[in-house]
């Protein structure tokens, strides 16, 4: 039998979907996790505890269990995760991408510096420690532009600056960011602040796979509403893109060529791009899938999900077809989307209101709430949670977006002021 490591951080949402995929596919899996199991004292061969942040003490403890019982796959299911994934399949020679590569997809800058060194098209960009001082650095840089730190991820802590003041407010918040106990705890690039220059135009979200360097496009996801700033909540996701064609395969090649100068050549990644009028611009890629619970918009073949197709290929098993489900009138890949719920205020939640309603949208397919009654709202730029996920399937895209934006005008959430807010944990994209 095939056997699987599966990497999960305590705080993903895709824990069940790939647990899911893995039971249909009939493996012996093993999920690694930064927190101890309830059951992992009955399970010990089953449920393991790995320090995520050390990956190279993480991988010899890795290559010392599988001297008993040895590994077919690694798979990490999210960005805390994509690093140690690789150091650990690298270390029992198992196929992955670098990791120098994957390194690079989670520091903001070192990925700006790999693309720039490959002749990949990037804006103008500068590295600030939280050592500089905000009313110098303000000086240094064109406008508008977008402040980010290198290793959050979620749109947590990127902030427009149209001038020198909106740029030391963004630097000060980001700061406070910085300093709290949970990212301070993720060591290198804690203290660090990329400015880039403002990218204009409509953002779109490339999935693929990876196969020996050469990229399979899964989906492309329209993004319709405008992210312009001051703060980058991402909402809804459409697929099929309705751009034309030869601007899907510009984003397309530009991705591939991205990837390429990033090193990665094996396994799913998932890419953040602008298109102005120039063409393509990447703003991120991330050396795994679609964060969330997004994926469950997009099927295979005759049904694969996104988990199913990522383990058959990481396993080695044969997969028919990477060509998506068919919409219900044919012709081409089905319309779907998903509205990722975005938090409105600040506070503790207390009632959600108008989900039976959600359901009675045409074209709703399900509604999925991750935040449950009485935990405290962090919106953006300080959290990166959202409330949950709405999932729509329709005969157009046009209808899909439609459905996503009825459905979301029906929610209500009551929601109580609170004394202090903190921090939030990874969301998705």
């Amino acid at each position: 039998m095939l056997r699987l490591l599966l990497l999960v951080p305590t705080t993903t949402y895709r824990t069940e979907d790939f647990v899911e995929a893995a039971r249909k596919l009939d493996v012996d899996l093993v999920v690694a996790s930064e927190r101890p199991n309830v059951f992992s004292e009955r399970l010990p061969d089953t449920l393991l505890t790995l320090d995520f942040t050390d990956p190279e003490t993480a991988a010899r403890e890795m290559v010392a269990f599988a001297r008993r019982t040895p590994f077919n796959a690694v798979v990490p299911v999210d960005d805390r995760t994509t690093v140690v994934g690789a150091a650990i399949a690298n270390t029992l020679g198992l196929p992955s991408n670098t990791v120098a590569a994957v390194s690079a997809t989670r520091n903001k800058y070192q990925m700006r510096e790999a693309l720039a060194k490959a002749g990949v098209p990037s804006p103008p960009y500068t590295l600030f420690t939280l050592a500089d001082k905000p009313a110098v650095a303000a000086r240094k840089v064109p406008y508008p532009c977008v402040l980010k730190p290198t290793i959050l991820a979620a749109s947590r802590g990127v902030i427009r600056a149209d001038n020198e003041g909106e740029f030391v407010a963004a630097f000060r918040r980001i700061e406070a960011i910085l300093k709290t106990p949970e990212v301070t705890a993720l060591g290198a690039g804690a203290d660090q602040i990329l400015v880039e220059g403002f990218i204009a135009g409509r953002e779109v979200a490339l999935e693929g796979l990876l196969l020996k360097g050469t990229l399979q496009v899964l989906a492309l996801f329209d993004k319709p509403d405008p992210l312009d700033g001051p703060f980058f909540e991402e909402t809804i996701y459409v697929t099929p893109s309705r751009l034309p064609a030869g601007t899907q395969a510009a984003i397309a090649d530009f991705t591939a060529w991205a990837a390429r100068a990033l090193g990665l050549r094996e396994g799913p990644i998932h890419a953040e791009l602008r298109v102005d009028e120039t063409g393509p611009w990447v703003v991120e890629i991330a050396a795994r899938s679609i964060g969330g619970l997004c994926s469950r918009t997009l099927r295979f073949g005759t049904g694969l999900t996104l988990e199913e197709l990522i383990l058959r290929h990481a396993l080695g098993i044969e997969i028919e077809t990477l060509e998506r489900a068919p919409g219900p009138s044919g012709g081409g890949p089905e319309p779907a989307g998903v509205m990722m719920i975005p938090i409105p205020g600040a506070g503790i939640l207390e009632e959600i209101r108008g989900q039976e309603a959600v359901k009675a949208v045409p074209g709703i397919e399900e509604i999925t709430m991750t935040t449950h009654l009485g935990q405290e709202l962090v919106p953006l730029p300080e959290g990166s949670r959202y409330l949950g996920f709405i999932f729509a399937r329709a005969e157009t895209p046009e209808a899909v977006e439609a459905a996503l934006r009825e459905a979301h005008r029906r929610l209500e959430f009551v929601i109580a002021p609170a004394k202090e807010t903190g921090g939030g944990e990874p969301g998705a994209g």
